[in-house]
């Protein structure tokens, strides 16, 4: 065949008007595709269900918020809301985002868009509900692993088993990094059904800017760190802080959202240093690159990560990194199969780490980032994914720009 494959992207990772950087990536590598040519796409995109938008409920009050519908980028996206009950939430969630993902899926196709295939992402328990959807609905589906999904939720029994289910029930698997890969397969997934297809980055968006200017609106400093990502303990942001009172030199900004921000907050004032800490909660896109373009490293302190897109993120700014040395940063640096790391630092000791990656020269930074481009991550996709389920598309994919998203 040689119209576009026809394809439900269904994830509860997935931005929204009240929640724009959730799951930024999945929107990003779908821009690209649509920019392709070889798919069409709808968006189902659930969200849980939760009573009241009163502010004092935090993060579930953005989801009460959240609409039903609405489009992205020129994407149409669905909102269903599925329940998470007390307690039972962690094994019911699959069933429950099922029943809500059917319901949606079959009101997408009497709208007149009969799709061809289920691309869920986040292995549990979107990649779980997915397969129970393609069985309902008689549709084959890839699942797309991304990090804790693999490595921490098999560390329960039932999940785990449902994991496992999903992956023998689903067509085809991709995993954004080879970690993730050998870690499937160790869990007993058939290797020979998953493909590793790494992230990119907007090498447009993420670009290196005038670092006098950059560096002149982070203040005053001798060096200056930036932590990134969702407040939460597996971040890691707390060793970033721990390392500050052993740099005196040192100012640290740390820029995400989440529940540990009193625990950081506590943490810093403790050590005495809450005077060079900076939280500066969630920001846009543009914000970032201005970050990365004023700061001298970025520190990755996470215990665990799949593909960590911040590294890459800073690294396009020329910015080098120093992070603990875990499979998914590893394998960004290219220091996976031993290799000497690119762009940064690895190391257990994130002080000694800090301390190297001022060290690491910016344009090296640059170049490995160039390595992986969105573009690129489309294509190996559509080579992957749109022969494999019979249908035909030219080796030139990308034909189109995608503009950044601080500009649209």
């Amino acid at each position: 065949m040689h119209r576009p494959l026809r394809v439900l992207l269904f994830s509860t990772l997935y931005p929204s008007s009240v929640l724009p950087s959730h799951g930024i990536f999945v929107q990003t590598r779908l821009r690209h595709l649509l920019a392709s040519g070889a798919v069409d796409v709808r968006v189902v995109a659930p969200v849980p269900w939760f009573p009241s938008r009163h502010p004092r409920f935090g993060e579930y009050a953005n989801f009460a918020a959240t609409p039903l519908r609405e489009e992205r980028f020129g994407i149409d996206v669905r909102h269903p809301r599925f329940v998470r009950l007390p307690r039972i939430g962690m094994t019911s969630a699959p069933l429950t985002l099922a029943a809500c993902g059917v319901a949606a899926a079959r009101q997408v196709q009497a709208e007149g868009f009969d799709f061809d295939l289920i691309d869920a992402h986040y292995f549990y328990p979107d990649g779980v509900a997915a397969t129970i959807m393609g069985k309902v609905l008689g549709k084959p589906v890839t699942i797309t692993a991304r990090g804790t999904d693999i490595n921490l939720i098999p560390q329960h029994h039932l999940p785990r088993l449902m994991i496992l289910r999903a992956a023998a029930a689903s067509g085809h698997m991709i995993t954004v990094c080879r970690a993730l890969k050998d870690a499937m397969v160790e869990l007993g997934a058939a290797e020979q059904k998953i493909t590793v297809l790494r992230n990119g980055v907007d090498l447009q968006l993420f670009r290196p800017e005038a670092r006098d200017a950059a560096r002149a609106r982070l203040g005053p400093g001798g060096f200056h760190l930036a932590s990134v990502g969702h407040l939460i303990e597996r971040k890691g942001h707390h060793h970033a802080i721990d390392a500050l009172p052993a740099l005196p030199d040192a100012v640290l900004h740390v820029a995400g959202s989440g529940p540990e921000d009193t625990a950081l907050r506590a943490r810093a004032r403790a050590l005495g240093v809450a005077d060079r800490v900076h939280f500066l909660g969630g920001v846009s896109q543009d914000a970032l690159r201005s970050l990365y373009n004023g700061v001298d490293a970025l520190v990755l302190a996470s215990s665990r990560e799949g593909w960590a897109n911040v590294l890459l993120e800073a690294m396009a700014c020329g910015t080098p990194v120093a992070a603990f040395p875990v499979e998914g940063p590893r394998e960004v640096l290219g220091a996976h199969e031993g290799a000497k790391p690119q762009g940064g630092v690895l190391d257990e000791d994130l002080l000694q780490a800090c301390q190297q990656a001022l060290r690491v020269p910016r344009h090296e930074a640059r170049q490995r980032a160039m390595h992986f481009t969105w573009e690129t991550a489309a294509e190996q996709f559509v080579d992957h994914l749109v022969p494999a389920n019979g249908f035909v598309t030219s080796k030139k994919v990308v034909t189109k720009p995608v503009t950044p998203l601080s500009s649209e």
